[in-house]
Order: structure tokens, then sequence, then C-alpha cells
């Protein structure tokens, strides 16, 4: 790929981010029907900037961010040589949310979708995945189908190699767990760029369908004071994945981008019990049970 279609791209991802960003956030302001985002530009010292976009305190959303961004400039030698590419000039583009809702029986969902060049070699990057704090099996499956379209209009093996990439990638090793019930996650296809961006602008344009309709089923569910601890102490679970093993938190802090927009993902209120176990036979403890291995969640069937 030469030097000019990668700097096409370049101006295409960062288009196509705005606009994706734009959409979602217009789709999640309906669905919380209160609460409205607050736009953060940003500006950093290196080169480039941002827009984070966050909803706080909503009926319906506890705290949500969707945010883009276009970085460049020299990378410290020592982090340039853990990527892919060569050198130390590198850019990157794109967009990156998480939601964390009010409400227990909604779950909790990220995506991140990005392109970055660096030297002579150009990539692109992301996926999405749904962590539930109380598994609903019909949600899972619906998020895993709508992602699987998503791939099989580009290549049915897709989604078998991003599904279980997505399994080993969000796994809490100290845990023995995984994050969530997965998703889809991808890094440098090694394809033609051209047409790995038109993949990577279904899949993003895949995340209103994938999520929106198991929220807006599930945000008006009643739950407990009980249930709500056993949310929070579940978050503490996505805390200790981002700041141990996230690439997009590493990626951000070692760039030097705006520290408020990386940690954004952060939920608002989090526990951590020592040695907490739910009881045996609750939906807690089937929350667990199914975090300790990967399923085939696009192949559900309530029958079996």
């Amino acid at each position: 790929m030469t030097k000019v279609d990668v700097e096409s791209l370049k101006e295409r991802m960062t288009a196509f981010t705005q606009s994706l960003q734009d959409e979602i956030c217009q789709a999640l302001e309906t669905l919380d029907g209160s609460a409205r985002f607050r736009e953060d530009p940003w500006q950093r010292p290196g080169g480039g900037g941002g827009r984070t976009r966050v909803l706080e305190d909503g009926a319906v959303l506890e705290k949500a961010g969707v945010n883009t961004s276009v970085v460049f400039g020299e990378l410290e030698d020592q982090f340039a040589k853990k990527l892919q590419g060569e050198g130390r000039t590198f850019w990157a583009g794109g967009i990156s949310l998480v939601l964390h809702p009010r409400n227990p029986h909604v779950p909790t969902v990220h995506a991140n979708y990005r392109f970055i060049h660096q030297g002579g070699k150009a990539w692109f990057g992301g996926g999405a995945d749904l962590t539930p704090y109380y598994l609903y099996e019909e949600d899972a499956a619906h998020f895993h189908r709508v992602h699987k379209a998503a791939c099989d209009k580009h290549d049915p093996a897709y989604y078998p190699r991003f599904k279980a990439a997505c399994d080993q990638y969000f796994f809490l090793r100290h845990r023995d767990e995984t994050r969530g019930v997965g998703g889809v996650f991808f890094e440098n296809m090694g394809g033609e760029l051209e047409r790995e961006f038109d993949f990577v602008r279904d899949c993003g344009r895949a995340f209103v369908d994938a999520y929106l309709p198991i929220a807006h089923k599930r945000k008006d569910t009643p739950y407990t004071p009980e249930q709500r601890v056993w949310q929070e102490v579940r978050r503490g679970r996505y805390v200790e994945f981002n700041l141990v093993y996230d690439r997009g938190t590493v990626f951000g802090l070692e760039t030097r981008g705006r520290t408020e927009s990386i940690l954004m993902s952060l939920p608002p209120q989090t526990r951590w019990r020592y040695d907490f176990q739910p009881e045996p036979g609750t939906w807690e403890a089937r929350l667990v049970d199914a975090l300790r291995g990967p399923r085939d969640w696009a192949a559900w069937t309530k029958e079996g």
C-alpha cells in the first residue's frame, strides 16, 4: 500500500469515526431519555487531539463515554519497539466507547475501532464485547449474531477467528475467567487495507443494532440493593482488566493522550469484597460459571 493510499485512509477513517460517534451518541441519548452527552474537545501537545463525549447520571446510563481521537508524532523508543510497525513516527485514529448502565440487568458494553500507521506499516484493529452482571443467554446470542452477520458479509472465517481472539484477549488470568461473554476482536488482519476498512465500517455500524435492543429490553427490570452490590463487585473485575491488561489503556497513556479521556472507561461506582463468592445455584453463580470457558453464543437456542 502506497503512502497516498494510507493518507486517504486516515482521512476517511477520521470522518467515519466522527460520524459514527454522532450516530451512537444520538441513539444513546434517546435510550436514556433524560441525560445528554457533554463534549470535551482536547489537544495533544505532541500532535493531534480528540472529541471526548461523556454522559453521567442518566436514567439508564450511569456513565457512558463515546470518544474519537487522532494522535500523531513521535513514540518513546522503548514503546515503539512493542508495536507492530517500524520506527518512532506514528499516527493513530479511532473511536472507543464504554457504557456502564445503572440497572444491573443491563450489561456493560465496550467497542473500539482504530487505524494505526507506524513507519512503513499500517493496520486496523478493534472489536466489541459484552459484560453482563446477570446472564440472559438470549442477549448474549443476539449480540454475537449481529456481529457474526457483519463478519459473514466479508468472510465466513472472520467470526470464528475473531470470536476466539476476543475470548482469549478479554481474559483475566489472575481470576481464571473471561471479562464477559465476549464478542469479536481483531488486530492487524494482514489483508488488503481497503477491504479491511469496509469491514471495520460494517462492524462499527453494527454496534447500535447489537446493543440497544438488549438495553431497551432490560432497562426497566426491577432490581434489589443486593443485586446492585453484585453489579459493583463485578465492575471491579472490569477495572482490573482495564488497568492490568488492556492494550488501549496502555497505548493511550504511553502516547501521552488525555488521561481523563483514556480512563473514562472506568465505572463510576465499584467495590471489592474480600473473597466474595456467590451462593451456589443463584443467578450470580450462573454468571460466574458462564465465564469459566468460551461458549458458542451465536449457535445458542432456547431449547438447548
